[in-house]
C-alpha cells in the first residue's frame, strides 16, 4: 500500500477519535462548570449570601410539603396510634376503696374531643369540636391544617360551669400546634385562639391563660450560630381569661440572655431546627411558691425537652431565673409537689427495665436526690416515647398518663396499680391500633357543677363511629 493510500485511509479514523476527544473534553468541561456551581451554591445557601438562604427555605419547605403529602396519607401512620399492647379495653383494674374519688378527664388522639369518665370507665360528659369547624383561612395561625382524622385536643381543662378549654394540635405538619379554643358545655365555641399553640397550658388565679406557642424564627442568635435559620421556636403567650394576646415572651432569647446560657450548647444535631421544644407551663401560684426554693407566685415552671431541663421563667421581665438539668432524657410535665420537690414523667431515663424506657421521678430541686420513682412493672413497664404526664393526688396516688400506650394509671406510694384504665377505641386495617391519651386528670367532684356528674347512658366501650 502506497503512503498516499495510507494517509487516505487513516484520515476517518482520526477524524473519528478527535470527534471522540472533543466529546469527552466537553463533557469534562461541562461537569467541572457543574461541579463548581454546586460549590458555589453550596457556599453561598451556608454563607448567608442572597439568594443563599431564600434557596434553603424554599429547599426545606419543599422537602417538608413533600414529608406531610407522601408520608401522613395514613393516619394511623402518624404518631397518634399505636399497636395495641394487649386488646383489653376500659378499666381492667379498680380498688375503690384505695382510689382518690373523682371522674377523670382525659383527651384521646382518636378525635378533637374530652370524655370525663367515672371509676368504672363509664361516659360521663363529653366535649367534641372538629378544627374544621371554627377554622377559616382568614383566620390566621395554620395556614393549611390537616384532615380532622389527624386533629385531637392535646390538653384539656373544664371549668365548674362546664366549659372547657381545648388546645389542638396536628399529626404529620410544622408547626404542629394549632391554637386554643373555649366550648360552652355543648361545645359551641366561645371564643378561639389561633397562635400556633401546642403542647400544654395553664391558669392563673385571676383568670389569665399561660400558653406555649411556636413559629418559625430565620435570625441568627448571636454566639449559638450552631442552630439552624430557619427554625422552630417557642414562645410563651399570656391570654386574657376571653382569650386576647396580652404578651408574648421569646423563650430562647431568654435562655441565651441568662446565666444559663450553655445549655443551648447541649443541642443535638437533630434538634438545631427546634432547639428548646418547651412541652410544659405551669403557673406558681401562692402554694407552690410557699415552699419551691427556685420560683415565686406569678412565674411560671417550664419544661425544655431539647435542653433536656427544666425552667423557671418570671413573666414580668422575661428573664431566665433558675434552670437545670438532671438524671432525665426527653422528660415531659414537670408539677411542684407540696413539699417543694418536683415531680416529672422522664420519658427515655429509664434504664433499669430492659422492656420499658420511661419511669417518673420525684426530686428535690436543691440536692437533685430521687425521692420516689415509679417505672412499671415487669408485665407493664412504663414505655411512652413522647408526651405523658402525672398528677399528684391528694391521698399520696399517683395518677399517670402512659401516652403511647393508652392508658392511665393510678399507683400507690408503693407502686401498686389501684386503678388502670386502656382507651376503649381501636381502629386500623386489623382494628388493633389504639390512640394515645393526650392528658389525663382526675377532678375533685365538688369542683363541677353536679349537672355534669349525671351519667348519661353510653358504655365505655366506645368504637370509632360512636365517637362525638
Amino acid at each position: 500500500m502506497s503512503e498516499s493510500n495510507w494517509a487516505d485511509r487513516s484520515e476517518p479514523s482520526r477524524a473519528a477519535n478527535t470527534s471522540l476527544l472533543d466529546r469527552v473534553l466537553n463533557a469534562a468541561f461541562f461537569a467541572a462548570i457543574g461541579a463548581l456551581l454546586f460549590v458555589a451554591g453550596t457556599i453561598v445557601a451556608t454563607s448567608g449570601i442572597f439568594p443563599g438562604p431564600q434557596i434553603s427555605r424554599a429547599y426545606e419547605g419543599g422537602k417538608a410539603l413533600y414529608s406531610k403529602l407522601s408520608q401522613y396519607q395514613d393516619v394511623y401512620q402518624t404518631d397518634l396510634w399505636y399497636p395495641e399492647r394487649r386488646p383489653d379495653k376500659g378499666v381492667v383494674v379498680k380498688q375503690q376503696d384505695r382510689m382518690q374519688p373523682g371522674p377523670t378527664l382525659y383527651a384521646s388522639g382518636s378525635a378533637p374531643a374530652a370524655f370525663l369518665i367515672d371509676a368504672d370507665g363509664k361516659l360521663i360528659y363529653s366535649w367534641s369540636k372538629p378544627f374544621s369547624e371554627i377554622w377559616t383561612p382568614q383566620a390566621g395561625g395554620v395556614k393549611k391544617p390537616q384532615p380532622d382524622p389527624f386533629v385531637y385536643f392535646r390538653r384539656v381543662h373544664v371549668f365548674p360551669n362546664g366549659d372547657l378549654l381545648a388546645l389542638y394540635e396536628g399529626a404529620g405538619d410544622t408547626p404542629y400546634g394549632y391554637g386554643l379554643v373555649k366550648l360552652d358545655r355543648d361545645s359551641q365555641v366561645i371564643w378561639s385562639y389561633f397562635g400556633h399553640a401546642h403542647h400544654q397550658f395553664d391558669i392563673g388565679p385571676d383568670g389569665r391563660i399561660y400558653v406555649l406557642t411556636h413559629e418559625f424564627v430565620e435570625d441568627e442568635l448571636k454566639g449559638f450560630e450552631h442552630l439552624a435559620s430557619p427554625r422552630l421556636e417557642d414562645f410563651l403567650v399570656v391570654l386574657s381569661p376571653d382569650g386576647e394576646e396580652l404578651q408574648k415572651i421569646r423563650l430562647l432569647t431568654a435562655v441565651a440572655e441568662s446565666e444559663y446560657r450553655q445549655l443551648i450548647y447541649t443541642v443535638a444535631s437533630f434538634a438545631v431546627a427546634d432547639p428548646t421544644h418547651a412541652n410544659t407551663v405551669e403557673f406558681v401560684d401562692r402554694e407552690a411558691g410557699a415552699d419551691f426554693a427556685f420560683g415565686d407566685e406569678g412565674d411560671v415552671l417550664l419544661s425544655f425537652r431539647a435542653l433536656d431541663a427544666v425552667a423557671v421563667l418570671d413573666p414580668e421581665t422575661a428573664t431566665l431565673k433558675w434552670a437545670t438539668k438532671g438524671p432525665w432524657i426527653g422528660q415531659h410535665d414537670p408539677d411542684i409537689l407540696a413539699n417543694g420537690n418536683l415531680l416529672l414523667f422522664d420519658n427515655y431515663g429509664n434504664y433499669s427495665r430492659p422492656s420499658g424506657i420511661s419511669r417518673l421521678i420525684e426530686f428535690n430541686p436543691s440536692t437533685m436526690e430521687i425521692a420516689w420513682q415509679y417505672a412499671g412493672t415487669d408485665d407493664a413497664p412504663l414505655d411512652s416515647q413522647i408526651r405523658s404526664d402525672q398528677q399528684r393526688l391528694a391521698n399520696g396516688n399517683t395518677l399517670i398518663t402512659e401516652s403511647n400506650g393508652g392508658r392511665i394509671i393510678e399507683v400507690t406510694p408503693r407502686g401498686e396499680i389501684v386503678w388502670e384504665f386502656l382507651n376503649p377505641v381501636r381502629g386500623g386495617p386489623d382494628d388493633d391500633m389504639i390512640p394515645i391519651i393526650g392528658w389525663a386528670e382526675r377532678l375533685d367532684p365538688a369542683d363541677l357543677d353536679p349537672s355534669l356528674l349525671n351519667p348519661q347512658q353510653q358504655s365505655a366501650q366506645l368504637n370509632m363511629k360512636d365517637l362525638p
